[in-house]
C-alpha cells in the first residue's frame, strides 16, 4: 500500500511537472514604430491634477508615418494612486492583431512599459513599449514595441 502511494504521488509530481512548462510567445524577437494621435481624453472625476482614485482615460488612432492613413487605435486607462503615479493598462489593436500593456507611469511625456499579451500575430507577446511625446496640441507620440518573442 505504501509503494502504491509513493508511486501514485511521483506520477502526481512528474504530471505536475509537465503542466508547468513556459509557453513560448507566437511572436518572434521584433520592434514596431509606430505614431499616435490622441482623439479622446476624460480624466473622472474631472479635476486639474490628478488625485488617488482619479480615473484617466486616453483614445488614440495609430499610424505607420506619414500621418496620412490610420492602422488602428488604441484605448489607454490609468488611476492614479497618488498625485503623479498611475497605474496604467492599454490595448493596441493593429491589422494583425491586439498588444496589451501594462505597468505605472510618472508622465505621459516620456514612459516606458510592460507588453504583457497580445492576440492574433502577437499572440502570448511579452516585452516593453516606449512612448515619447512629440506635439501637446494635439497630442502626439511616438511608440516603439519592442517585443522579446
Amino acid at each position: 500500500m505504501t509503494k502504491m502511494l509513493i508511486a501514485a504521488a511521483a506520477g502526481g509530481v512528474a504530471v505536475a511537472a509537465v503542466l508547468v512548462v513556459r509557453v513560448p510567445a507566437a511572436t518572434g524577437p521584433s520592434t514596431i514604430r509606430i505614431t499616435d494621435v490622441q482623439f479622446g481624453y476624460r480624466l473622472v472625476p474631472d479635476a486639474s491634477n490628478g488625485r488617488a482614485g482619479d480615473v484617466e482615460m486616453v483614445q488614440q488612432r495609430l499610424f505607420k508615418p506619414p500621418l496620412t492613413q490610420s492602422i488602428g487605435h488604441s484605448y489607454l486607462i490609468c488611476t492614479y494612486v497618488d498625485r503623479r503615479g498611475r497605474q496604467c493598462n492599454g490595448t493596441y489593436s493593429l491589422p494583425k492583431g491586439t498588444l496589451v500593456v501594462s505597468g505605472m507611469i510618472q508622465s505621459r511625456l516620456l514612459f516606458e512599459i510592460a507588453v504583457v499579451g497580445g492576440t492574433g500575430f502577437y499572440d502570448n507577446a511579452r516585452g516593453s513599449l516606449t512612448v515619447t511625446s512629440t506635439h501637446l496640441r494635439p497630442r502626439r507620440e511616438v511608440l516603439v514595441f519592442r517585443l522579446a518573442g
